[in-house]
């Protein structure tokens, strides 16, 4: 039996097998299945895919979708602006987000997609974050501390930290060296509070005492807060008697890490990669000119991170196997949530940071820190250009 005889033969029995019940249709399969020749499942295919026979859709089963490709693109527009940030610390900031947007009338979204938003929860901000491309770059800066000779004129601290007030923090230096730690290059000083995690950050020229005192007096000026204690590591930038005579002037207790043990001060070190590495990246700042733009840089970038990007503490880590256990506080808070909650920091200051934060633009910042950001690279490159 040719190829053309058996589709006519189906072709004759189409408008009777889509109107046949189950019973009906098992018949006429079985009289086309004897007169071609064909197996079961094929004749069922054929009957099956002709245009007679098409069934309904089945209804898809499952939850309905609630938010839809508005909120999804209003959700990537906050986490763009949160420097693409965690669901965890993005998720309690982002009515915060919302509301300063819409004072600076940035926010473009609709009202229903902004409703659904703000009612999100945070496992399903979580999930749709997971889906957003994020660029994480795997390289590991340059370390260039080494333990200094004098450094048993500081006392070791090794916490707890957790009863400490605001104004006792921990500083450490980062070298934008590139990929050698040879010749002349900008270090970045960074300061965190261990009660309120309020950053502070100074740029300057190499690592001399001299270039560090200066950067610690810039911090000092622009912490809203006294500054009690500072606590880095064993460097030979901050372990000399010209930083330890200028703390004592100022009225710092000064105190210091083990050597080898970066865990002692784990709030800075790991803020480094987090806020230094993340903005600046690992790019070689060779060219003295830079460093008054990284300033003008960080001088916005402090007021990004301490009101508007959110920070969880670590509540208790233990060891299990070969692996670590973290508990985190469940809900993050930014530094100037945590200033203003605080029973140690008088009304006058927190009165003063309120002011400063009704009045800030999170979309101009964002975009202030991509312009110095280039500004920084193209000035870095063209010395470059120019030295070769």
């Amino acid at each position: 039996m040719t190829m053309e005889t058996k589709n006519n033969i189906f072709f004759e029995h189409l408008k009777e097998y889509a109107k046949a019940d189950k019973k009906g249709r098992s018949l006429i399969l079985d009289h086309l299945c004897f007169v071609t020749k064909l197996q079961r499942k094929s004749a069922i295919r054929r009957m099956s895919n002709s245009i007679y026979c098409r069934r309904k859709p089945v209804e898809k089963r499952g939850r309905k979708i609630i938010y839809n490709v508005d909120v999804t693109l209003a959700l990537k527009s906050v986490w763009k602006l949160s420097g693409e940030i965690c669901g965890e610390l993005l998720h309690p900031i982002i009515g915060e987000y919302i509301d300063n947007l819409k004072r600076e009338k940035h926010w473009v979204h609709g009202e229903i997609a902004t409703q659904q938003l703000l009612v999100m929860s945070q496992s399903t901000v979580k999930r749709r974050l997971s889906k957003f491309i994020k660029f994480r770059d795997k390289r590991h800066g340059l370390s260039s501390t080494s333990p200094s000779a004098l450094k048993a004129i500081i006392p070791i601290f090794t916490g707890p930290w957790k009863h400490k007030p605001p104004g006792w923090g921990q500083i450490d230096s980062v070298a934008h060296c590139g990929t050698t730690l040879v010749g002349a290059y900008v270090y970045t000083l960074t300061y965190i509070d261990a009660c309120t995690f309020w950053i502070g950050l100074s740029a300057q020229w190499n690592k001399g005492q001299i270039a560090t005192q200066g950067s610690m007096a810039s911090i000092k000026s622009k912490l809203p807060f006294l500054w009690l204690g500072a606590h880095p590591d064993t460097g030979s930038e901050f372990i000399n008697y010209f930083v330890y005579d200028w703390c004592q002037k100022e009225k710092i207790d000064y105190s210091r890490s083990r050597p080898n043990h970066k865990n002692d001060n784990m709030y800075v070190e790991e803020r480094n990669a987090h806020v230094v590495r993340k903005y600046l990246g690992y790019i070689r700042l060779d060219c003295a000119d830079t460093v008054v733009i990284v300033n003008q840089f960080y001088q916005i970038l402090e007021l990004y991170l301490n009101h508007f990007i959110p920070v969880r503490r670590t509540l208790k880590k233990e060891r299990i196997g070969s692996r670590y256990h973290r508990v985190y506080e469940k809900v993050a808070k930014t530094p100037y949530q945590r200033l203003m909650e605080s029973k140690k920091v008088n009304n006058i200051i927190k009165a003063k940071q309120k002011a400063i934060h009704q009045r800030l633009n999170l979309f101009f910042l964002k975009q202030e820190i991509e312009r110095l950001t280039i500004l920084i690279y193209n000035t870095q490159q063209n010395y470059g250009n120019q030295k070769s």
